[in-house]
């Protein structure tokens, strides 16, 4: 079994190391809004009974509204890290023998956890690093849209030809539309439909700010939704969270998308004045590239402000979200004060 995946949101271990009390910290090492929106009521019945059918129906109906995926019901999951994980699976149940020698393609750099459930099951797995290098040896494709973390996105246009392409080889491709809800336009959800070799994972905490509720959604065709539900097992997303997405994903979210464009731009701002350079990101997360990472990242920790570094890329530094001007100004104060 390969090793696991240092994520970002490690406040706890940063404290650890670092000193201070983790609610101190200005976590920035995650992408989710920093700002998480009021909490619609949740009726009773949501948290003292099991999450009956009526729930999970209205959750699938809403989702369809907000994602525009036609006549696909995407399926609610308990965080799409669930899915993930099942994807060997999938491949395998085709199989009456489990062909381990199967090679899988991910657009790379971008989140581990599609390789390593991968090379965890036995598969072959090509970091490759354009859509065009995706051939008819590979069985399934991963393709994170917008990327994390330098948030590369490829259009429309181009991830339907790659399906076309991966259909004709008998293989499947999935997207990962993480964090989608921020640029509409780039999600296929709306041609899913057409699209019978297609899997698309939307996260619902990003957008959001509401990860630890630990609900995302799949959009692909019936069996292959069928499937994913029935290995998931009974109740496997819970009832509250069923009713906050019924709730959420039918309201208008144009003042989330107005708030976090308004805080990315603070925070590219901030960084900029600080002299970095920005290799990329989404509404939700900047990447910047500095020779001095390292360093960086250890004396923004000592002024107890968390960001996320890599192993893979020793220049990168992801920073999430402020919440508000007054983080914009610990941060800038902070990064003012490292001696270069």
């Amino acid at each position: 079994m390969s090793a696991p995946i240092v994520h970002g949101g490690g406040i706890t271990a940063a404290a650890a190391a670092f000193g201070g009390r983790p609610e101190d910290w200005l976590d920035l090492s995650t992408g989710i809004n920093p700002c998480p929106v009021a909490l619609p009521d949740i009726p009773p019945g949501a948290w003292h009974r099991l999450p009956d059918r009526h729930l999970f129906d209205e959750a699938r109906f809403a989702a369809r509204s907000h994602y525009g995926s036609g006549e696909i019901l995407p399926l609610p999951v308990p965080g799409t890290q669930s899915v993930i994980q099942l994807l060997p699976r999938l491949l395998s149940q085709d199989r009456q023998v489990v062909v381990t020698d199967d090679r899988i393609a991910v657009v790379s750099p971008t989140y581990g956890e599609y390789a390593r459930a991968f090379t965890s099951a036995g598969f072959a797995v090509d970091a490759v690093g354009d859509v065009a290098e995706i051939g008819g040896e590979h069985r399934l494709a991963v393709v994170v849209n917008p990327n994390n973390p330098d948030g590369r996105v490829w259009p429309v246009e181009m991830l339907i030809a790659l399906h076309d392409r991966m259909t004709a080889a008998g293989g499947l491709l999935v997207v990962d539309e993480a964090f989608g809800d921020t640029d509409p336009a780039l999600s296929l959800a709306a041609r899913a439909q057409e699209l019978p070799n297609l899997i698309i994972f939307r996260s619902f905490g990003k957008f959001f700010g509401l990860a630890g509720l630990r609900l995302g959604f799949a959009i692909a065709r019936e069996d292959i939704l069928a499937r994913f539900e029935n290995w998931l097992g009974p109740w496997a997303v819970s009832g509250p969270a069923l009713s906050l997405a019924a709730s959420l994903l039918r309201s208008d979210v144009s003042a989330i998308r107005h708030s976090l464009d308004e805080r990315s731009a603070a925070l590219q701002a901030t960084l900029a004045s600080a002299g970095l350079r920005i290799r990329g990101g989404t509404a939700l997360f900047t990447l910047v590239a500095d020779s001095r990472a390292s360093d960086i990242y250890t004396h923004l920790c000592r002024h107890h402000i968390l960001v996320r570094k890599f192993d893979y890329a020793l220049d990168w530094l992801r920073f999430g979200l402020t919440p508000d001007p007054a983080a914009d100004r610990r941060l800038g104060e902070a990064l003012q004060g490292f001696e270069r």
